[in-house]
C-alpha cells in the first residue's frame, strides 16, 4: 500500500463524516475508556449488553464489539445473542478474546464465539496466539499471563496468518510493533508509546475504534489497519504531552479528539 497513510487519514475523515454507531458489549474495566475513545474519535459508542435488547441495537448499528475481559455467564449468553445477529444481518463484528488462554472456561468461550465468524480478532500476542491453539489453526506456543502479553508481536506472525486464512477473517496483533493480516496481505506499524502498556484497558479500547473503521470501509484489512495507524499515532503524540500514564490517559482521549488526516501522513511509521 504505497499510499496507506494518506488512505488512512481520509477514512478518518470518512469515519468522523458518518459517526457510526458502534455496539459494545465489553468489560467493566474497559466501559469508560472505550465509549470515551469512540466519542473523542468521532463515532457515537453504545454500551449494549442486554440479550432482550441486543438483536434491535445491533440492526442499526454500524458495528458490533465484543470483548471477553470479564467474562460472566450471563454476558456470554448476551456475546452469543449479538454475535449470531450480527453474523445473520451481515454486520461486521470484532472479538477481543481477551485472557484467551488463560482458563478452560475462557477457551470455551472464544472457540462458542469464533462460530459466528467474527470479521476482526484483535488482541496482543499472548492472547492471538491462545486463539489459534484453540482453532488447531497452528502449533504456536503462546502462555497465559492474565491479560499481559509475555510475547512480542513478531513471535505471534505466523499464528495470526494461520488464523486469518483458517477463519476468513483479519486478525491484528498488537504491542510495541501491531501486526495485521487477512493471511495473505500483512502490515506491521510501530507508532505508539510504551506509556500505553501502563495504562489499563488501552487494547480494549483500540478494538472498539477498529470497529468505529469497520463501520464504514467494506475491505476489512484496510479498516483494521487505519485503525491501528490513526490509534498509534495518536499515542505517540499524546506521549508527548503527559507526564505520566494519569495524564497520558487525558492527552491520549485529547489527541484521539484532534488528531488529523495530515498527523497521520507525517507521523505514521510502516516497519
Amino acid at each position: 500500500m504505497p499510499d496507506f497513510a494518506g488512505a488512512a487519514g481520509a477514512l478518518l475523515e470518512t469515519m468522523r463524516a458518518t459517526r457510526p454507531l458502534v455496539q459494545n458489549i465489553t468489560n467493566f474495566v474497559a466501559m469508560d475508556i472505550q465509549a470515551n475513545a469512540l466519542l473523542a474519535i468521532g463515532a457515537s459508542p453504545a454500551m449494549v449488553h442486554a440479550p432482550e435488547e441486543t438483536p434491535e441495537f445491533v440492526a442499526f448499528s454500524g458495528a458490533l464489539v465484543i470483548n471477553i475481559g470479564t467474562l460472566s455467564s450471563q454476558w456470554l449468553a448476551a456475546m452469543h445473542v449479538a454475535a449470531s445477529s450480527a453474523h445473520a444481518m451481515g454486520k461486521r463484528w470484532a472479538l477481543d478474546p481477551v485472557g484467551a488462554g488463560a482458563t478452560a472456561y475462557r477457551d470455551g468461550a472464544v472457540a462458542a464465539l469464533l462460530a459466528h465468524r467474527p470479521a476482526l480478532i484483535r488482541g496482543n500476542a499472548s492472547e492471538i496466539m491462545a486463539v489459534s491453539r484453540i482453532v488447531r489453526a497452528s502449533d504456536a506456543g503462546g502462555r497465559p499471563n492474565g491479560v499481559d502479553s509475555v510475547n512480542a508481536t513478531s513471535e505471534a506472525e505466523n499464528a495470526a496468518r494461520a488464523l486469518a486464512a483458517k477463519l476468513g477473517c483479519v486478525v491484528a496483533a498488537t504491542g510495541a510493533v501491531d501486526f495485521v493480516t487477512d493471511g495473505a496481505r500483512d502490515m506491521r506499524l510501530a507508532n505508539g508509546a510504551p506509556v500505553m502498556e501502563r495504562v489499563t484497558a488501552l487494547g480494549c479500547a483500540l478494538t472498539g475504534v477498529c470497529g468505529a473503521f469497520l463501520a464504514v470501509e467494506k475491505d476489512v484489512f484496510a479498516a483494521t489497519a487505519a485503525a491501528l495507524a490513526v490509534y498509534g499515532v495518536a499515542g505517540e503524540m499524546a506521549a508527548a504531552d503527559a507526564a505520566g500514564p494519569g495524564s497520558f490517559r487525558v492527552a491520549f482521549v485529547d489527541r484521539l479528539a484532534s488528531i488529523t488526516a495530515q498527523d497521520v501522513a507525517a507521523r505514521l511509521t510502516i516497519a
